[in-house]
């Protein structure tokens, strides 16, 4: 799969393709049912199969304050794209110069005139231009006098409710990585390079990979059965802390998982962590004896959730 950014021509192999157009993150059923549209009407026709993203999230963009919300980097959303089929990834930045842009200029300069679209795949509410002043009606009358075909999907249902990002976030936040995982068709995964800590962890019998949060959602802070995912292609058991370490100073939010049974050098890798199940909040501990004895237990419990998630 190709990456491609709006600040870069477009090959002329990629053009007059067929595009899933939206934010995408967490490329949850809702997102993979838009892209598998776009994926099933470029192969009939022969055609490139793109999905158009953007970066940053126009949320971050308006709203830079925020919380951090974004369930999947970049990375991992090429990752996942390239997964499901598709040929490119063309990543519009996010900036006052898009910002600024009409509807009606958004597709005609950088749809047509980019990308060369002949077919756009969407979500139904799906909204574009400055202001948001673009809906689905208008890309379809845009799409009539430029040429090209407008799919929309509805939105998908799983127990009764709507599949959305919001929905996912909730579940994290809640502490509930299976619903999440329900949901995103996957487990929810931190991704990021593993930093040198102040090595407390392996003076108690618990060495951990320590990974920086930046700017991911923050689900509920507490103990978590994990899976690493390694770059050779391990896969790895453990138990991580996600949170502030309280019962260390100074405070700071980190994503520690302790992998089972494992030796080696992980400093400098990236690393994805999934998040399986949630044992317990963060606490914090009188003494480090009391801090080593309930981890051991958090170690065991982790260990009889992971083995019947098999």
């Amino acid at each position: 799969m190709e990456r491609l950014s709006s600040g870069s021509a477009v090959p002329e192999h990629l053009r007059g393709g067929f595009v899933a157009l939206g934010n995408f993150d967490g490329f949850h059923l809702g997102h993979q049912a838009v892209v598998g549209r776009a994926i099933e009407r470029a192969r009939a026709a022969g055609r490139p199969a793109i999905v158009a993203t953007f970066d940053p999230h126009p949320m971050r963009y308006f709203r830079p304050d925020s919380p951090y919300f974004r369930l999947t980097s970049l990375d991992q959303r090429a990752a996942l794209f390239a997964a499901a089929g598709v040929d490119a990834m063309y990543v519009f930045d996010f900036d006052a110069a898009l910002a600024a842009l009409s509807a009606e200029a958004f597709v005609t300069e950088r749809l047509v005139g980019d990308l060369g679209v002949a077919g756009v795949a969407t979500g139904e509410d799906f909204t574009f231009g400055k202001g948001r002043s673009g809906d689905i009606p208008l890309m379809r009358a845009l799409g009539e006098v430029n040429g090209f075909a407008v799919d929309t999907i509805a939105p998908v249902q799983l127990d009764g409710a709507t599949v959305s990002s919001t929905r996912i976030r909730a579940a994290l936040r809640d502490g509930d990585p299976r619903a999440a995982a329900r949901l995103l068709t996957r487990p929810y995964a931190i991704e990021g390079v593993v930093q040198h800590g102040d090595k407390v962890g392996r003076t108690l019998g618990f060495p951990t990979a320590n990974i920086d949060l930046t700017n991911y959602l923050r689900p509920r802070f507490g103990i978590y059965a994990v899976r690493g995912r390694l770059p050779d292609g391990r896969v790895l058991d453990g138990a991580a802390n996600l949170g502030v370490r309280p019962s260390f100073d100074p405070p700071k939010e980190l994503l520690e998982p302790y992998f089972f049974d494992f030796s080696g050098d992980l400093y400098g890798q990236t690393i994805a962590v999934e998040l399986v199940d949630f044992i317990r909040p963060e606490a914090k501990f009188d003494s480090m004896d009391a801090l080593t004895a309930r981890m051991a237990d958090d170690v065991a419990t982790a260990k009889r959730l992971l083995q019947r998630s098999h």
